[in-house]
């Protein structure tokens, strides 16, 4: 992995008594390497505002350090405030954090796909190690000694040889005043004392005793609440309303209609509003108003379709001569009909829903010179556009206010719960704060996409594959699809991978769920693998193996959840194995799952062990959390959740009929991580345990009653 060294924008400034404040300037960025700004590496002026640096050292000693990345759950706060400390030599006990402003100099604050360690591993240090050097050589100026001389740990600068010694809060005036250094060196991670270590989360606290602040906890001077009625179809709009009702309930001070926005900033589309937002004094009064709405829905031509009609739809197209080509390696052509054995399936996945443990809620308070949103957002930058959009305001007179999410998965990387409350605040003139209620919640969700795919193979005279195909039909109409099935790491000569073109924009809202279209694919991917293995008389971990033998790291995360789980040996009587790997953002998971099928055909999961490779592991803890509460997303994915349509509609409205797993439903979840001291590789946690559990499953469940499952949720028998 490349140093980024002085391509890095270092800055500090400090007033007299304020500490030093270092930044480091990044403009936006792609998913892999950040591309930064260039300055004059010795520019001392007070250049980052106070806010937007990423590290302030108080002269009482306090670090704080700037979180750029929204923390959803997944422990990026502490992860980050981690890396910061370790390069800094900064005493844990006083280090404090803050959300990052939406400033451009913090660079792309999106926060999805597992990105914020990777995006962030070596800028951070470099910064870090920045202003460790400054400070250093501060305190080297103040007893005339060399600054090789000095040393840094737990948040001060000793002199072995004199035995002297200064708190970072003692030289931060000094140390803003100095040079930012040119070069530095960071540390060999043989001698890291924080990375690596089970450290108990910064925010565990403030999440236990109540403190932290989510999107429904903003509380604002003059604030208003507001919740929306929208239309139930997506592209559905309002036909004709009477708000008489609705406006002479007490508290109820407005009904509002809520449109789309153009890309041009300010102006709307001119249709019909979508929806009606009732601003009140408070969330019940806002309620008893929406009750009261008399509304006509124009439901549009999306009202024609259901589930069945959307499978048709894609089976049609998956049917069709019309494709994208994603990979297309050796002559798969050349081999089709050729005498060796062919291996055909279709595997299945409905839409899901995100379910975050708190619905969308926003808070806007939109000005003629300005605008400020507290907003649970997975990325700033478009909240700003969305703003902008709505009001046409500058870049540069929008604020967002991060909080706490209380869940994402991909859904608040969508912002139209941002752009209602801004349009809300914008027609009322008050700040509102727009709630989404949990109905409302599952049903104008973004979801997960529908799949199809049709998969197919050819095995040689050793039962091993000589070529695979495999075609994605998908209600998301990207290449964007096809992640999690474009690069399989088995060694199979002529692979080819395609993804059907639609001709249609889908009658309901897609984005991305957890793990992107990996969970989707992983499930086509693996449990095909399985069948294969099956197919040519192997067995299915031996299979994988073979195939593996081109891809070390794989093999052996792979042979390390094989021998966790103790493949091969014998389980107790009604018990059965299945087995499968996946690899996303740069991790490898490897799952076995271990369940038993009852005579009512109900699948019961007892245990699951997970092996992963995800590079250097900041936090131990932080990783497992991840793991198994992805494990048991994937689980509700594969037993129990469902997102259904009928004319146009999300059928399903809370978790009465959108179930989840309940306590007693969780597996025994084991973790095992492989072990890097390489800082060179660095990936992300969050995802990656997903994708493997719903084959592995599926793949013990064939082991156990003989039956493939190719849709999901299992359903087996009709039950």
């Amino acid at each position: 992995m490349p140093r980024f060294g002085r391509r890095q924008f270092l800055k500090a400034t400090a007033v007299v008594g304020s500490g030093l404040a270092i930044g480091i300037g990044l403009s936006r960025y792609g998913r892999h390497r950040p591309t930064v700004v260039r300055a004059d590496p010795l520019a001392t002026a007070a250049v980052p505002k106070e806010d937007n640096a990423w590290i302030r050292i108080a002269p009482d000693n306090m670090i704080s350090i700037a979180i750029s990345r929204s923390e959803m759950g997944q422990g990026v706060e502490t992860a980050l405030a981690m890396i910061v400390a370790e390069e800094l030599e900064a005493d844990w006990a006083r280090i404090e954090t803050r959300w990052a402003p939406s400033d451009p100099i913090f660079g792309r604050q999106h926060t999805a796909a597992s990105s914020s360690i990777r995006d962030l591993w070596l800028p951070l240090r470099e910064v870090a190690a920045s202003a460790r050097t400054m400070l250093i050589a501060a305190a080297a100026n103040l007893w005339q000694v060399p600054a090789a001389e000095c040393q840094a740990r737990q948040s001060r600068i000793y002199h072995p040889d004199t035995r002297r010694q200064l708190s970072y809060g003692e030289v931060a005036d000094l140390a803003a005043t100095l040079s930012i250094p040119q070069h530095v060196t960071l540390k060999d991670p043989s001698e890291f004392t924080l990375i690596g270590r089970r450290i108990p989360r910064l925010d565990s606290q403030a999440k236990t005793d109540g403190s932290a602040v989510f999107g429904w906890d903003v509380q604002v001077p003059g604030m208003l609440i507001a919740t929306v009625k929208r239309c139930p179809v997506k592209g559905g709009h309002v036909a004709d309303y009477d708000s008489t009702n609705a406006e002479a309930v007490s508290g109820v001070h407005a009904v509002v209609p809520i449109r789309e926005p153009y890309e041009a900033p300010g102006k709307f589309r001119p249709v019909p509003p979508y929806g009606l937002a009732v601003v009140a004094n408070d969330y019940w009064s806002s309620q008893l108003g929406q009750n009261g709405l008399q509304v006509s829905w124009d439901h549009g031509p999306n009202a024609a379709y259901d589930s069945a009609a959307i499978t048709r739809m894609l089976a049609s197209w998956a049917a069709g001569d019309d494709a994208i080509p994603i990979v297309d390696r050796g002559n798969i052509r050349g081999i089709v009909g050729k005498g060796s054995t062919e291996v055909s399936a279709v595997y299945q996945v409905p839409y899901l829903a995100h379910a975050t443990m708190s619905p969308m809620c926003c808070t806007a308070d939109v000005r003629d010179d300005g605008c400020d949103v507290w907003a649970p957002t997975q990325s700033p930058e478009r909240a700003v556009r969305m703003v902008m959009r709505h009001t046409g305001l500058p870049r540069e007179s929008i604020r967002i206010h991060k909080t706490y999410l209380g869940g994402g998965f991909g859904r608040r990387q969508r912002q139209d719960y941002v752009g209602e409350a801004v349009q809300v605040s914008r027609s009322v003139g008050r700040p509102v704060k727009v709630l989404w209620s949990r109905e409302e919640d599952f049903q104008h969700d973004y979801f997960r996409p529908m799949s199809y795919d049709v998969l197919n193979a050819w095995l040689g005279d050793d039962g091993f594959p000589i070529g695979w195909h495999h075609r994605i039909s998908s209600t998301e109409n990207t290449v964007l699809s096809s992640k999690g099935a474009d690069e399989i790491p088995y060694h199979i000569p002529h692979k080819f991978v395609d993804l059907a073109r639609n001709p249609i924009e889908y009658p309901i809202r897609v984005s991305t769920w957890r793990g992107v279209a990996h969970s989707q694919n992983a499930f086509a991917v693996e449990s095909f693998v399985d069948e294969l293995a099956h197919a040519g008389g192997h067995d299915p971990y031996a299979f994988r193996q073979r195939l593996l033998r081109d891809a070390p790291r794989h093999l052996a995360v792979l042979d390390l959840a094989a021998s966790r789980a103790g493949w091969g040996e014998t389980l107790r009587e009604g018990v059965y194995r299945g087995i499968a790997i996946h690899e996303n953002a740069g991790s490898i998971a490897a799952e076995v799952a271990e369940l038993s099928v009852s005579e009512r055909f109900e699948v019961e999961v007892h245990r699951v062990t997970c092996a992963i490779d995800c590079g250097l592991v900041i936090n131990p803890d932080g990783v497992e959390a991840q793991v198994e509460g992805a494990i048991i997303d994937g689980l509700a994915a594969a037993l129990v959740s469902e997102i259904t349509i009928r004319n146009g509609r999300v059928q399903q409205s809370n978790f009465h009929d959108y179930p989840l797993l309940r306590m007693n439903q969780i597996p025994q979840i084991e973790i095992y991580i492989v072990p890097h001291e390489s800082p060179e590789r660095i990936s992300g946690a969050g995802e990656v345990g997903l994708p493997p559990l719903a084959p592995a499953v599926a793949n013990a469940v064939f082991a156990a009653t003989g039956q493939r499952v190719r849709k999901l949720p299992i359903r087996l028998n009709g039950h």
